[in-house]
């Protein structure tokens, strides 16, 4: 089973234009992960799907986008997204009271898309209802495979502007039920604008690169009150992560959107190589 995620795609943020780049780095990379072979089971958006969640605008531009597109998509909430304005436009997904949660059953995983939008805080947030859902369904099923996925990263992060309160609450419950689970065999996140790999509450966490800019890797500390001149956003290439199931583990690759000088191709001259690499791979 492979499984795609983008995030972070902030479409409209440059609100009018016909040409916009978030949309255009959207485009690139739906096309992008059509290339892939195996081609993936399911695309994960995993939050910040509009700039301004409560122009509509961005939502109509994603639906557009993801007309007739042939990977089943499925969806997160970010701290720029607006439900109410989302569920206008995608009517048929699911929202356990008012939330966008739901799970995903047809494959070899169940994924559970959760729901950590907390308004007007740009960190996230996940009540008791929204924990109780998590619980129920996590209970359901005890000895399936389970993946998780939402858009806020549950922990400090190290990089200077960007990350979560240690103490927060929304954590804490989190990881409450959480830690009391052990079919999770993994949880995805984004919002850091940069691919980010951890252990959090005995589960492997991973955060994809989003599809708009990236964020400059900074862990120097930072005043609020006194700019610096440190670099913030770059233009790195559009970004994603794939996630691949081998029937015991789950394993993620990060990849992006960009045309890579091929240095060898697989040639009779290459043959023995392979050849000899792929045979210790079936041996002892």
């Amino acid at each position: 089973m492979l499984i795609a995620q983008i995030t972070d795609i902030h479409l409209d943020f440059d609100a009018g234009n016909p040409d916009e780049s978030n949309r255009r780095r959207l485009d690139q990379t739906l096309e992008h992960l059509l290339t892939i072979k195996p081609r993936p089971d399911l695309l994960l958006l995993t939050g910040d799907l509009a700039d301004r969640g409560k122009d509509r605008d961005a939502y109509r531009q994603l639906k557009n986008a993801l007309r007739d597109y042939p990977i089943s998509a499925h969806f997160c909430m970010g701290n720029h997204d607006n439900r109410g304005a989302f569920f206008d436009l995608f009517s048929q997904v699911p929202r356990p009271s008012g939330f966008l949660q739901y799970a995903i059953e047809e494959h070899p995983v169940r994924v559970l898309m959760l729901d950590t939008l907390e308004v007007n805080r740009h960190g996230g947030g996940f009540c008791e209802d929204r924990a109780a859902w998590l619980e129920e369904r996590l209970s359901e099923q005890p000895e399936r495979p389970t993946l998780l996925a939402l858009h806020h990263p549950p922990l400090p992060t190290g990089l200077s502007w960007i990350t979560e309160n240690p103490n927060a609450l929304w954590t804490e419950r989190l990881r409450g039920v959480v830690t009391k689970h052990d079919n999770i065999v993994g949880i995805i996140a984004g919002h850091l604008h940069r691919p980010v790999v951890t252990l959090w509450a005995g589960k492997m966490l991973v955060v994809c690169p989003p599809t708009s800019p990236q964020l400059a890797l900074d862990l120097d500390t930072i005043d609020p009150d006194q700019p610096d001149g440190r670099p913030m956003i770059v233009a790195a290439p559009p970004g994603f992560a794939l996630h691949f199931w081998n029937g015991k583990e789950l394993i993620t690759h990060f990849g992006s959107v960009q045309d890579d000088p091929v240095l060898a191709r697989y040639d009779a001259r290459l043959q023995r190589v392979v050849r000899r690499i792929a045979g210790q791979g079936r041996g002892r």
